[in-house]
């Protein structure tokens, strides 16, 4: 059997529906439980604070989307999966975005 990455994207994508329904299953029974017990946990479980992912946070990362109501993207998922298991950091393996001030926006990095 061969395992793609797009395969285990699906298979990563399904258990975290699986456990977003539990955390749902307890907001009902206990109201609260998701901004009180659940976030805060995940966040750590996620570590979020770290700037680059590593794959053993990647489940986690995986769920604390759903817990936005953002539909996941298997191709989303299957691109970080890539990343992840390439060793690549992030920053290189995203297209550099133009600084806001060139692109007319408001530049929230520079200092006054």
């Amino acid at each position: 059997m061969n395992l793609t990455t797009e395969h285990l994207a699906d298979i990563l994508i399904g258990v975290a529906r699986a456990q977003n329904a539990l955390i749902d299953a307890l907001e009902r029974i206990s109201p609260g439980f998701h901004n009180m017990h659940a976030m805060p946990l995940l966040n750590i479980a996620a570590n979020t604070r770290v700037a680059e992912p590593r794959m053993i946070d990647f489940p986690a990362r995986i769920l604390l989307r759903l817990q936005g109501r953002v539909a996941l993207e298997n191709a989303a998922v299957r691109a970080d999966l890539e990343r992840l298991m390439s060793g690549a950091p992030a920053a290189a393996a995203a297209p550099a975005a133009p600084p806001a001030a060139k692109a007319g926006g408001v530049g929230f990095n520079a200092r006054p």
